[in-house]
Parts: C-alpha cells; sequence; structure tokens
C-alpha cells in the first residue's frame, strides 16, 4: 500500500502546482485516509499531512497518537512528527509552510485549526480542496472500482430481502429499521442513511423515515447506503403496496426512462452537465421538469457525496474511473414522490451499472 498512496500523494502535489498552489494541508476524513490509510480519532489536536513540492510528505500528529499513525501511514511513505500536550500544535506546522504560499485545505477541515495555521502563517494564502482540486478523488483505480461495486452488490442484495417483508401496516421506522439491518447483515460497517418515504412523504427527498404508518395504495421511496471496506453504497427504488394508480405508473415510467435515458448518454468526454441535462428534458417533455428539485448525480468513492456532481454549469467532461449516482426523481407535494437511482462507472466507452436490481415497479404486500 505504501507505493499506492506515495502514487497519490505525487499526482496530488502535481494536481496542485499546475492548479498554482504551494501545496495541500490534509486533516483527518476521507483525504487523509485516501492519502494514508491513518483513520485518527478527530479531535480538537491538530493533525496536519503536509504535501508540497519539494517536500517530502510531513504528517504532524499529537504525539500521544504516534504509534497508531506510524502503524497505518508510517511504512516509508511519509514522515511522521509528533507534538506535545501543552506545545503549540500551529508553530510546529510553521517550518513545514511557505508563509506567503497558497494551500488547499481538506474541506473538512475544523475552523479552529485553520484559523489558528492563518494566525501563525498570517502571509498565506488559503483555498478549499474542492474548489482548488474538484477532481482530486474523483477518477478512481480498479480497486476502488471495485469496492464500490461490492458496496453495491451488498446494498443489492439488502433491496432483494426487505421487498419480501411486509410494508402494509408497519411504519417507516420498522422498514427502515430493517433495511439498516441488512445493510449490515451483507457487510456494511456503517449505515449513513435509509430514506422509507411512504406516500406523501416521498415528495421530500430526503425524508428518510418517520412513524407514518404505510398503507395499502402507498408508492414508497427506499433510498439507503453506507459504508462497506472504507467505500460507498447509494441506490434507490421504489415500490408501491398494491396496485399503482394511473399516474402512479405514469411518473414512475418517465423517471424510469430518464434514468435510462441519462445512464446510456454516460461515456467519456460528455460533460457532466449534459447527463443531468439529457434526464431533466425527459421528464420536463412529460410534463413534470417543475417536480425535479435536485441534481441528477453526484460522485461516490470514500463518502457518499464528492465530486464529480451531475448538475447543470459542470463542464468538466466524465473519464474513465469516475463513479456518480444517476437518479432522477419527480416529487408531487402532498402525493408522493419516485426516484431511482445506481451507482455507474466510467468505462473506456460507455458507463457500467454498480447496482444491478430491478428497476421495474415492484409491487410488495
Amino acid at each position: 500500500m505504501t507505493d499506492l498512496f506515495r502514487r497519490r500523494m505525487d499526482l496530488a502535489i502535481d494536481q496542485a502546482t499546475d492548479a498554482g498552489l504551494t501545496g495541500l494541508l490534509v486533516t483527518p476524513g476521507p483525504d487523509l485516509i485516501y492519502f494514508t490509510g491513518y483513520r485518527p480519532v478527530i479531535t480538537e489536536r491538530l493533525t496536519l499531512l503536509v504535501l508540497a513540492a519539494g517536500r517530502d510528505p510531513h504528517l504532524i500528529v499529537p504525539v500521544l497518537e504516534r504509534p497508531d499513525a506510524v502503524r497505518a501511514a508510517g511504512a516509508g511513505a511519509v514522515t511522521i512528527t509528533g507534538w506535545a500536550d501543552g506545545a503549540d500544535p500551529f508553530a510546529a506546522a510553521a517550518p513545514l509552510l511557505d508563509p506567503k504560499g497558497r494551500y488547499a485545505v481538506s474541506d473538512n477541515a475544523w475552523a479552529l485549526h485553520l484559523l489558528g495555521l492563518q494566525q501563525v502563517l498570517p502571509g498565506a494564502a488559503w483555498t478549499s480542496m474542492t474548489t482548488a482540486l474538484p477532481m482530486l478523488r474523483a477518477v478512481k483505480d480498479a480497486d476502488e472500482v471495485r469496492r464500490l461495486a461490492a458496496a453495491g452488490a451488498a446494498a443489492d442484495a439488502a433491496y432483494e430481502q426487505i421487498v419480501g417483508v411486509r410494508f402494509a401496516g408497519r411504519t417507516e421506522h420498522q422498514i427502515g429499521t430493517d433495511l439498516a439491518a441488512l445493510l449490515r447483515e451483507h457487510g456494511h460497517s456503517q449505515v449513513d442513511f435509509t430514506v422509507v418515504g411512504s406516500g406523501p412523504n416521498g415528495a421530500n427527498p430526503h425524508h428518510e423515515m418517520g412513524e407514518r404508518v404505510i398503507t395499502d395504495g402507498d408508492m414508497v421511496v427506499l433510498d439507503f447506503g453506507g459504508l462497506k471496506d472504507g467505500y460507498g453504497s447509494d441506490t434507490t427504488r421504489t415500490v408501491h403496496v398494491g396496485e399503482p394508480t394511473a399516474q402512479e405508473r405514469e411518473v414512475f415510467d418517465v423517471v424510469l426512462e430518464a434514468q435510462q435515458a441519462a445512464f446510456e448518454a454516460v461515456r467519456p468526454g460528455v460533460a457532466c452537465e449534459e447527463i443531468d441535462r439529457i434526464a431533466r428534458d425527459v421528464i420536463t417533455r412529460a410534463g413534470y421538469g417543475e417536480f425535479f428539485i435536485h441534481r441528477t448525480g453526484h460522485g461516490i468513492g470514500l463518502t457518499t457525496h464528492e465530486p464529480p456532481y451531475l448538475v447543470a454549469g459542470e463542464r468538466r467532461p466524465l473519464v474513465p474511473g469516475m463513479c456518480f449516482s444517476i437518479e432522477p426523481g419527480i416529487y408531487l407535494p402532498g402525493r408522493f414522490g419516485v426516484r431511482i437511482e445506481d451507482i455507474v462507472t466510467v468505462t473506456g466507452d460507455a458507463g457500467r451499472r454498480l447496482n444491478n436490481t430491478s428497476r421495474d415497479l415492484r409491487i410488495v404486500a
């Protein structure tokens, strides 16, 4: 793994240089995991990886955590320095930084830490990692795609089981609890969300789950995911309790058509916003454009939401190895919602779904 992490750090330094940056300041969270494999406890104590051209990668950690850092991230990939309680961690970091430099900082850095760095380096400039290098982690290697595919397959297995339970007469919370348990049963170490939006609650894309009792005739949106072996799953299927009405069937078919059209458009070189436009055009032509109220997709990897984003204005081209959701939806306030979502990876000439359960409207009891 040392070689992999070093390649990632070297590539990031090259990208930073091309973007006019002096370097990158990486704090605990997905960026630090990506570059070192180190997952420290996130506290007020400063942990900071400094990546800059002409310098070996350097990780500053609380001295009491240095043994853990050496085991996780040592192995020759980085130089590790500990700082002791009572010392100034920002003064310890300052010699590694250019006092007039321009640095990209991990998006999830604590304000406490960034403000401390600003105080000791008032002449430096700072920007967010995503603003400066939005595609830093967007293109996955073969192992990352494999992990995402395994997470998607586990989520698919959970879905195939949840549609076999009884929905009518049970609360959204009960279905969501069952779904979370199934994700863990199929290897998820972390469940991040279980949206169970029944009837009118399905018109809220992020409803998650509540105490509403599901009844015969409800459309139910199931959106769920988490982490398996460090990489994310995220899929949505919409089911119906009993037979749907003609309009429910119509809305579902429009969303299905939009999702399929967007998937078929995936190939290298296509702008991210074009995938959004294609899905949106299908829904707009059917007369439901005002009820598609979010972007068509988001990237996924070590976190559930990360670049690239499939949204109007994002003109960056798709690149082989990018992985993202395609999830158009229609939400009729006070009535019901429909969303269909798969994770898709870009191949050499097309797209490949990482979720493979049926996208047809499933009738549940």
